[in-house]
């Protein structure tokens, strides 16, 4: 178990560092490539979209064929992808692998939590995935700060190149670290399998919470992140590390979480958790709208990781129990509609910002996810929660 649970984590590690790698590097690549911030802005639109489209279809197969051969040739197309984007001499090659890019990540993360809740009874599954998500958020940390780093100091494509460098680490983690991991059998074979494990998850009637919450998540938490060096330029301040410096404020956040979960879901329990979860980041979107100084932005974004996981984590518990015999089908649901927030964010912050002002729309989003906050601690308990 310490062996997978190692190689989960490397895999995690690398595939989160593509995720928000490409947000503190707008305007350096922007200018690179002769095209427009807001065109390079969507990049990420072009990860996450994909990532999200690619989950009912990899959610079935790995409850289909096996969790762990998903991933590892997830994490070999990944590995490809960010070379490809290294060499790229266009816009639209860089795009297009982004695009691919999207697709495998997809068979990343949510799988490895599916493989957790196939090994880690439910009570102690909540303290696991808080440490898959340090492995996650220390990805996405490291990713966005050398960036940041890497793109000031020699430009966006070595920044491609370390992407890819990781990739094979994790790769070949995963090989070694998987090599003769048993895992449950397949609950069925071919399409017929698929529509009932789907019809399962969506009776349930835990899953609309599941789901809309992780939707609302990702528009009006995620459509930010690419805005941020924008953002930051208004007040002055044009260079790409201190944007990565103040992404990476949300991987800190992150990691503190995962420190200490354990005392958080002991002492304030689920419902608890969940309602501060949404007060937090709900309170520091409205940091980030005051425009203060780079520094406060950063702590407003080390506040929204430690609260975006009060709520997000618990609510990716009650997604592990929806429908134990289709975990993998539900974790790529869950997935589908954070990522189908993420991609539909940056667009919509878009409009926002340019039509109704920071302030405003900063306002709406953190109304939003205190209201998610609020009706997930209602309908989402257990007997044995508080």
């Amino acid at each position: 178990m310490t062996r997978l649970l190692s190689a989960i984590f490397v895999v995690i590690f690398a595939s989160t560092m593509f995720i928000r790698s490409i947000d503190p590097l707008v305007a350096v690549i922007a200018a690179d490539l002769a095209v427009s911030p807001d065109k390079v802005a969507l990049l990420s639109t072009a990860f996450a979209l994909p990532y999200a489209l690619m989950q009912p279809i990899l959610g079935a197969a790995a409850d289909l064929f096996g969790k762990i051969k998903l991933m590892i040739g997830c994490v070999a197309v990944l590995m490809l992808t960010a070379f490809v984007a290294a060499a790229a001499p266009s816009y639209e090659i860089l795009l297009a692998a982004r695009i691919l890019g999207g697709m495998a990540a997809g068979g990343t993360f949510p799988i490895a939590v599916a493989i957790v809740g196939d090994m880690i009874p439910v009570e102690r599954r909540q303290v696991a995935v808080g440490r898959l998500l340090a492995a996650g958020m220390t990805g996405n940390l490291f990713g966005s700060m050398a960036a940041g780093v890497i793109g000031d100091l020699i430009g966006w494509r070595p920044v491609m190149l370390m992407l890819g460098g990781f990739g094979i680490l994790a790769l070949a983690g995963a090989i070694v670290g998987m090599r003769g991991i048993s895992e449950p059998k397949p609950a069925g074979q071919g399409m017929a399998t698929v529509w009932t494990n789907y019809r399962t998850i969506f009776s349930n009637p835990l899953a609309k919470f599941c789901f809309g919450t992780v939707l609302i998540e990702g528009i009006c938490l995620f459509g930010l992140f690419p805005y941020v060096a924008l953002l930051l330029s208004e007040v002055g301040e044009t260079r790409a590390t201190i944007a990565g410096l103040v992404i990476a404020g949300f991987g800190i956040g992150g990691v503190l979480y995962a420190f200490s979960v354990g005392w958080l879901v002991s002492s304030l329990g689920e419902r608890r958790m969940m309602r501060g979860g949404g007060f937090v980041i709900g309170l520091s979107l409205l940091l980030v709208a005051l425009g203060l100084s780079w520094p406060v932005d950063m702590a407003a974004f080390m506040i929204f990781g430690f609260g975006f996981y009060m709520l997000h984590g618990v609510v990716q518990i009650y997604v592990t129990e929806l429908a134990p015999k289709a975990r993998g089908s539900a974790m790529a649901l869950h997935s589908f509609f954070f990522f189908i927030g993420q991609a539909i964010g940056p667009p919509l912050y878009g409009v926002g910002l340019s039509q109704v002002g920071k302030l405003p729309s900063l306002l709406i989003a953190g109304a939003a996810l205190i209201t998610a906050g609020l009706v997930c601690a209602h309908y989402l308990r257990r007997r044995s929660s508080d």
